[in-house]
């Protein structure tokens, strides 16, 4: 059995495959002088086991702070920071870029076995097979030259017939992996250190094919639902000196779904002429063809067999699915029915090999984890994936957005004739071949945001070839920014703009996105969605057992502990990781409230390792929980069906109706029939304090299916309260909490406190006196002024954005001190927060006792780890302080929130338990609002930047 052309890859059992899995000679190159040295004559002295990287088998060089890497590196304070001296010393090394492997190399590395050819191979077709080399490879055989291939993303493969005769040869292979005239960008995630990593080697499967002189050298198979029949395009290779006849039998049977389905054969006689010559045959696939899609991923096996006039069989099996995937206006349909994406974007990460799997049980896992979040698609950025993938994304329904192993900006661009324009060309047409057979491979684009002058034309072109080459698929140009030019020939739109949670003003969810898309008239899919940050989770340092290490973690820890935080890891990740599922739960529900919209792409449902370290997902770099969201939580408001509630505001008082315009995204198997949505407003007791129903619907597979409208008076509801919507459509469940703060507060008597909004002398006095004090500092504080707070987390990092605000990631206070017994609220951020922290200064406690904590504390971006408050309290000198750095006095009849916590601390300080734990000096808490002159947090030491923050022309 041989395995050709399109789709096919070596299986190495048999006496048609010789696998070279194993033991082989190496040697590094370091000076690039194999090839003059005639290397590939000599015997090499090394050895390492393949498939595998020279970092598997712990070859290349030590890491050092001259180490070379391969990406942008936007804050290079690490290399200059007297703080983190002790962390550039060779034993001691940790950086915050990226991970750690445990040895780099870019260049030159050889790679040589013996293999013994058998003598029934002679006369056939042989063929070298490596799945996935990186990056280019040069063969020789008995120290013949063979040829050269570079692609980043689908097999390199070698025709060796006419040298490969019975008995023992020498394979030598060179493989270098340096940026060298084709520059695709070293933040690419085929070739990045910032995710993958640089790697040398070869992964997959290595072996030698052998094939009868008439064989398949490739077919694709292109599914007509409409027809029910598929169209075979088949390349036929024959390496004799004249034409043969030959017969072609196709069969094809159903083999992964619960129906039987097996094909009548079809036979087809033919002339195969010397060399290569193509042939199509239209096969009908019956009246009971079965089509594939997310929720039935039917799959067929087309067995095709070439028979010559000599008796000699060439057999290829090919996995297919018969379904379409085209557009209907603004909208994706899958088999001439809606679909909306609901993705995430991979960054080829995979920490502990560092490469990408190509056993399907390892994508099977990250499909099956995704879909277990509700999500049905994923757009690889800037890499394609091996074989395995879409063969694990086929049978588990998920749509592929595939791209060119290009991120051709930092350090290159498109269009202006540099050798990238036709390596992308060649690329680009390689993964067509490779791939295109799967039906998960529904989408493809070049690449991430592209640089040059003539881009868009560029691109067009590009869009145009492909169209014209496959349309098995859609295409756009890239996945893009908002600043980016549009490219007009692309068939769909990845851009950025539609995006981001509006918390300038006061929370609510009645905003939606379509003003950013309603002038465009093909399908719109958001990029990049998200990008919230959650703290790291320093247990997942001991998860990295492979080639990479997570000293980035560690360093960060290290600082979190000399800042005297380190027991507060476990706390701040938490708190941190509650704001951060909030934060994606309110975005994504705007993205499905908007008309029109197609998709959104997430970054990302896991973390993102480089780049400075991007702590954006729910789940680590491993695909696992972190333990603040579960996959049903997140399921719940971002499945294919999500009932969704416009909410005006998300705080109130009691003599308010709370309302809510109810309706419903619904992109399930089928129309639901005859649904009843039921609702109920429930209290943190589980307690119900109203609860009805709405008419019944047929709800079409649609989103913004309007249900009806809820109005709630609030009279009852006389102590503040945390009150929760729940919205149930069939089966499915969406919920939102929302806070309730009576009008009339009971009079308490406040003279035994003096307010003031500065520490004044009649303040000092008072604590001498043994007295209490609230110091209202809002707009007053100095220490920590350059630390800038919004409701919502930082935004990828502060690193690789060089400080953009927000720096921190939302509040650790405790619910159940004395200070909240009037104003409930979780440990964490939520969003009646939001008038109390949004854009309010925070303090820098740096100075005071090592064992201090605050009672509302600020979690700091993790590079700098910075003590922080909004609240604390100290004994002072011989009396009782409350320092509050956020505005508890301005326009509060219009500040529910904000009235009720001063309330709830005036009624803590003038209670038997304001005793406050910590004692500070009168001075340190002076010099929190001394006017001097203070250093900057930070010098980056790097005038480059991110697009992101260039400015707009």
């Amino acid at each position: 059995m041989s395995f050709p052309g399109e789709l096919h890859f070596a299986k190495t059992t048999g006496d048609d495959a010789i696998s070279l899995k194993g033991k082989w000679r190496f040697q590094i190159d370091r000076d690039d002088v194999g090839i003059k040295l005639n290397w590939y004559g000599k015997k090499l002295t090394d050895f390492v086991t393949l498939p595998g990287s020279m970092r598997d088998n712990n070859k290349g060089d030590e890491l050092s702070v001259d180490t070379k890497w391969t990406g942008s590196i936007y804050d290079s304070s690490w290399y200059f920071r007297p703080e983190m001296a002790k962390y550039r010393k060779k034993d001691n090394l940790k950086f915050p870029f990226w991970l750690t492997p445990n040895k780099h190399y870019v260049g030159v590395a050889w790679y040589q076995r013996e293999v013994n050819i058998p003598a029934d191979w002679n006369g056939r077709k042989i063929e070298l097979f490596l799945e996935r080399p990186h990056w280019e490879t040069t063969v020789w055989i008995d120290g013949a030259k063979v040829g050269m291939r570079n692609s980043i993303s689908t097999p390199h493969r070698y025709d060796l017939s006419k040298l490969l005769t019975p008995g023992s040869h020498v394979i030598s292979i060179r493989v270098d992996n340096r940026i060298k005239e084709i520059n695709v960008g070293p933040d690419s995630h085929g070739i990045t250190d910032q995710t993958q990593g640089n790697w040398n080697g070869i992964i997959g499967d290595i072996c030698l094919m052998s094939k009868p002189p008439v064989s398949f050298d490739a077919i694709k198979l292109y599914p007509d639902i409409e027809e029910k029949s598929v169209k075979a395009v088949i390349i036929i290779d024959n390496i004799l000196d004249k034409s043969a006849r030959a017969k072609i039998t196709l069969r094809a049977k159903s083999f992964n779904s619960p129906i039987d389905h097996t094909v009548e054969p079809l036979n087809q006689e033919i002339i195969a002429v010397k060399g290569k010559s193509q042939i199509e045959i239209i096969y009908p696939m019956g009246k009971n063809v079965q089509f594939w899609d997310e929720f039935n991923p039917a799959l067929y096996m087309m067995t095709a067999v070439l028979t010559d006039e000599f008796g000699n069989t060439d057999e290829s099996v090919i996995q297919f699915g018969m379904r379409s995937f085209s557009i209907n206006g603004t909208r994706f349909e899958v088999n001439n029915r809606p679909v909306f994406l609901r993705g995430t974007v991979e960054n080829c990460v995979f920490p502990k090999r560092g490469y990408p799997p190509t056993e399907e049980i390892s994508w099977e896992r990250i499909f099956k984890i995704c879909k277990e979040f509700g999500l049905n698609h994923m757009r690889f950025h800037s890499w394609c994936p091996p074989e395995a993938a879409f063969s694990a994304a086929d049978k588990l329904g998920f749509y592929l957005q595939i791209e060119g192993p290009s991120w051709a900006n930092h350090g290159t661009s498109l269009g202006d004739g540099k050798p990238v324009d036709q390596y992308i060309y060649d690329e680009a047409d390689r993964i067509l071949d490779a791939y295109g057979n799967h039906p998960s491979f529904c989408m493809m684009a070049y690449g991430n945001e592209p640089a040059g002058r003539n881009q868009a034309e560029y691109l067009g072109k590009l869009v145009n070839h492909w169209k014209e080459k496959d349309n098995r698929r859609v295409y756009t140009g890239a996945s893009i920014g908002k600043s980016w030019p549009l490219v007009p020939e692309s068939q769909f739109i990845v851009r950025s703009e539609p995006r981001g949670l509006p918390w300038k003003k006061r929370p609510e969810s009645m905003f939606d996105y379509f003003n950013k898309i309603e002038q465009y008239t093909v399908p719109y899919v958001v990029h990049e969605m998200g990008q919230h940050c959650a703290f790291p989770d320093f247990k997942e340092i001991d998860k990295y057992t492979g080639v990479y290490k997570a000293k980035n973690f560690e360093l960060f820890r290290e600082v979190l502990t000399k800042n005297h935080m380190g027991e507060q890891a476990e706390d701040f990740l938490m708190a941190s990781g509650k704001l951060q599922a909030l934060c994606y739960k309110l975005e994504i529900e705007a993205a499905l409230r908007t008309r029109k919209l197609a998709g959104i792409q997430l970054l990302a449902l896991n973390d993102y390792p480089g780049q400075g370290t991007a702590l954006v997902g729910v789940l680590n770099a491993f695909w696992e929980e972190k333990g603040y969201i579960t996959a049903s939580e997140f399921r719940n408001f971002f499945g294919p069906t999500v009932p969704l509630a416009r909410i005006p505001k998300f705080v109130f008082m009691n003599n308010e109706t709370f309302h809510a315009d109810i309706e419903v995204f619904h992109f399930g198997k089928q129309p639901l029939k005859n649904i009843t949505a039921q609702w109920k407003v429930t209290d943190c007791a589980g307690n119900i304090i109203a609860q009805s129903s709405f008419k019944e619907h047929d709800i079409r597979l649609d989103n913004c299916i309007t249900l009806g409208s809820i109005d709630l008076p609030l009279l009852q509801i006389t102590k503040a309260k945390k009150l929760t919507l729940s919205v149930s459509v069939a089966n499915y469940t969406n919920s939102w909490n929302f806070w309730v703060y009576p009008v009339e507060l009971p009079t308490i008597d406040k003279r035994d406190i003096y307010f003031c909004n500065e520490l004044d002398e009649k303040a000092d006095s008072v604590l001498k006196n043994g007295g209490k004090v609230f110091l209202h500092a809002a707009g007053k504080v100095e220490r920590g002024k350059d630390v800038i707070q919004y409701l919502n987390p930082v935004f990828w990092n502060t690193s690789w954005f060089k400080m953009r605000p927000p720096h921190t990631l939302g509040i650790l206070c405790n619910p159940k001190h004395p200070a909240f017994s009037d104003f409930p609220t979780e440990f964490h951020s939520n969003l009646q927060w939001w008038e109390i922290l949004n854009r309010q200064q925070v303090m820098n406690l740096e100075l005071f006792p090592p064992d201090f904590k605050p009672l509302i504390q600020p979690i700091d971006t993790w590079f700098l780890n910075r003590r922080l408050a909004v609240v604390f309290e100290a004994q002072v000198e011989n009396g009782k302080l409350m320092v509050c750095s956020a505005d508890l006095q301005s326009n509060l009849a219009e500040r529910p929130a904000a009235r009720q916590l001063l309330y709830s601390l005036t009624k803590y300080m003038l209670s038997d338990k304001f005793n406050p734990k910590y004692k500070v000096d009168y001075e340190t808490i002076a010099e929190l609002f001394e006017k001097k002159e203070r250093p900057p947090a930070i010098d980056f030491h790097t005038k480059q930047s991110t697009d992101d923050l260039k400015p707009k022309k």
